[in-house]
């Protein structure tokens, strides 16, 4: 099974030996790349729709892998018992749902030990959620592909870190490893916020131009605060 660049990170963050939750399977691919690389010992492959879950079915049986994984129409992790598997992977939806999934699964996350998280969007209060909740990032990691970038985080319970504001942006882990697409990211958002700065300049002045301004300044400062991070770390060097 081949992966895209973001399912195959997803699929990286994934302990060797692990019983796997895939929440949002959609075609079913990180359960049967899982499975064949000997990466987990069973996937429950779940979703809330009857047509992908139906298509990650047929995919599972065509690799001959139905006895190694199960399919379950589910909304979140409703469909899960407590103690079925110790690792949660939700990829490819937006942070609010992400978010929705921890809170309305709180039962069967607790038992479980890891989380693999790649949120859409939304990632600063996926950040947020997760240290109010005494989740501890233990890893990211973040690709590009096809213009999109997608950054992926590692979860454990246990009592969460200290974050600077532009950190639940740009994530703490990202910034210790000076990761080179995170470095690309805050680079493009510096060349696309100068841009905007520059067309907000040459518009009439009013309160609302006067509020972006005031948005875009503090975004600035953030992105700003993790480049410089990234640098003065590199130069230390």
């Amino acid at each position: 099974m081949e992966l895209s660049k973001r399912l195959y990170a997803v699929a990286a963050l994934v302990t060797e030996g692990a019983s796997v939750a895939d929440v949002g399977t959609d075609h079913g691919y990180i359960p049967i790349y899982l499975i064949q690389e000997k990466i987990a010992s069973r996937v429950i492959a779940m979703d809330i729709n009857k047509g992908p879950l139906e298509r990650a079915r047929i995919h599972i049986e065509e690799q001959g892998l139905s006895d190694r994984i199960e399919t379950r129409l589910s909304d979140g992790t409703q469909a899960l018992v407590p103690g079925e598997a110790d690792t949660l992977i939700t990829a490819g939806m937006g942070g609010g749902l992400v978010i929705h999934i921890l809170e309305d699964g709180k039962d069967v996350i607790n038992q479980m030990k890891t989380c693999i998280l790649q949120p859409q969007s939304e990632i600063d209060k996926v950040r947020r959620y997760l240290t109010q909740e005494q989740f501890l990032i233990v890893d990211e990691d973040m690709v590009e592909e096809d213009g999109k970038y997608y950054p992926i985080l590692k979860v454990e319970h246990g009592e969460s870190e200290t974050y600077e504001e532009y950190e639940y942006y740009y994530g703490k882990k990202l910034l210790e490893k000076k990761h080179p697409v995170l470095k690309d990211f805050l680079l493009r958002e510096c060349a696309i916020q100068e841009k905007i700065l520059q067309q907000l300049n040459k518009q009439a002045d009013s309160t609302s131009i006067q509020v972006r301004k005031a948005e875009l300044a503090e975004e600035m400062l953030r992105t700003k605060e993790a480049l410089e991070r990234i640098t003065d770390v590199h130069n230390a060097e």
